[in-house]
């Protein structure tokens, strides 16, 4: 059984840093690429950024590019999210999600994720 679970999340002042983190168990971690993506209330669940499954390949919304950073470890089966300088507009909940097949770059679409973890809420006060 896949598991994907989420956690990092909290309450942060704008400009300020979170590391999110998305541990998986049940299947081979390192075969499989992992995306992030977000909902903010009455919105639709958005692409953030994604991992492909080598770790080399990462691709990101424009809106967070050049304050997100995607990275994998391997060993820990974990793939992390680190945000820096926090806008008032990154307030949502954040999933972690993954392909059903291996050796690709992440699902791009919340349509194409085929596991999903619970979620882990993010607040930035302005």
């Amino acid at each position: 059984q896949v598991q994907l679970v989420e956690s990092g999340g909290g309450l942060v002042q704008a400009g300020g840093s979170l590391r999110l983190s998305c541990t998986v168990s049940g299947r081979t971690f390192s075969r499989y690429a992992i995306s992030w993506f977000r909902q903010a209330p009455q919105k639709e669940r958005a692409f953030v950024a994604a991992v492909s499954w080598t770790g080399k390949i990462t691709t990101y919304a424009d809106s967070v590019k050049g304050r997100f950073t995607i990275s994998r470890d391997n060993v820990k089966n974990t793939v992390y999210l680190q945000m820096n300088s926090l806008k008032a507009e990154d307030t949502a909940a954040y999933f972690c999600a993954s392909d059903q097949r291996p050796y690709g770059l992440g699902p791009p679409t919340s349509h194409e994720a085929a596991y999903w973890g619970q979620g882990t809420q993010v607040t930035v006060s302005s």
